[in-house]
């Protein structure tokens, strides 16, 4: 029988065959430490390569992926190379994960649980047995909701469609951060900014630790020109998680704009390491060149 798990080891030649992937492409995950790099690959290796081609042909992006690995590690005991450990898999543009036959959000470390119409329907309708509760009951009804309005901002639907799905799963579960946020980035496009800042704010009452809701908080306030809380935001982003490339990328330019061009450089380099091949990138060593060259004082001519 002939197939890829009757080999012991692969050369990064054999690799690039199997996979349909360029030198290029895994330099890159490589140089983004996604991946170690090696000149031998074991299936183990091969599998953990195969999840980072299914995740970039679902067009989600090398920060989302290296963020969602981050935040495996960190979250989840015993697990220290997430590619190879767990099955992790695209669900439109979010990262999610097997835990025990459970779906959980790679990032936010929230369970997903799935149910069908049918089951939906017979959970809300039949009586609670004493193992599962009431609150439970709308959790589960809650987390439909909100994969219902995520559903329908992926195909395109109706803006009120969208909203109703996920105002439907704050009023059955009000901790519904992702909801909320999505709520408040919703009015954020509309340019709502005191709904947004409410969605916004109330996310982070129900999860003080969700660097999303504090990254997205950042950019309402940056964009309305209140810096002060700005930044307070953005660095509440990356103490939860310190590799939030695109926080470092708002902070550089925050600094930049603020005329503090030595915390810029700092932030531009951080972004560059996190995300050093995107489209964002160039535009980042094209702004740190530009105040590398402007800290450099011109010699003084002999009179």
């Amino acid at each position: 029988m002939t197939g890829t798990a009757t080999k012991q080891a692969y050369s990064r030649a054999e690799t690039r065959r199997l996979l349909k992937i360029t030198e290029r492409q895994l330099k890159s995950w490589e140089t983004q430490k996604l991946v170690p790099a090696s000149e031998i690959y074991g299936f183990k290796e091969l599998l953990a390569l195969r999840t980072l081609v299914k995740l970039r042909a679902s067009r989600v992006a090398s920060t989302q992926i290296r963020r969602a690995l981050t935040a495996l590690g960190d979250k989840l005991r015993g697990i220290h190379d997430p590619l190879t450990q767990l099955k992790i898999y695209a669900d439109g543009k979010r990262i999610r994960v097997d835990i025990d036959g459970r779906a959980m959000e790679a990032v936010s470390g929230q369970l997903l649980l799935n149910f069908d119409q049918v089951e939906l329907k017979r959970l809300l309708e039949f009586r609670t047995p004493e193992h599962l509760s009431a609150d439970r009951t709308r959790r589960a009804a809650a987390e439909h909701w909100f994969q219902r309005g995520l559903e329908l901002e992926q195909t395109g639907a109706p803006l009120p469609e969208v909203m109703e799905a996920y105002q439907k799963a704050v009023e059955l579960d009000p901790t519904s951060a992702g909801a909320l946020v999505n709520l408040g980035t919703i009015q954020f496009n509309a340019r709502n900014w005191k709904e947004a800042e409410r969605y916004y704010l109330e996310a982070l009452q129900a999860d003080p630790l969700y660097a999303l809701a504090h990254f997205d908080l950042a950019n309402l306030y940056d964009e309305r020109g209140d810096r002060i809380r700005a930044l307070e935001h953005y660095q509440a982003a990356l103490k939860i998680s310190p590799s939030y490339a695109d926080a470092h990328y708002n902070l550089a330019l925050l600094f930049q704009g603020s005329n503090q061009p030595m915390k810029a450089v700092r932030h531009w380099t951080e972004y560059l390491k996190l995300d050093p091949s995107s489209h964002w990138s160039s535009i980042a060593r094209r702004e740190l060149a530009k105040l590398r060259k402007a800290a450099v004082v011109p010699t003084s001519k002999t009179l």
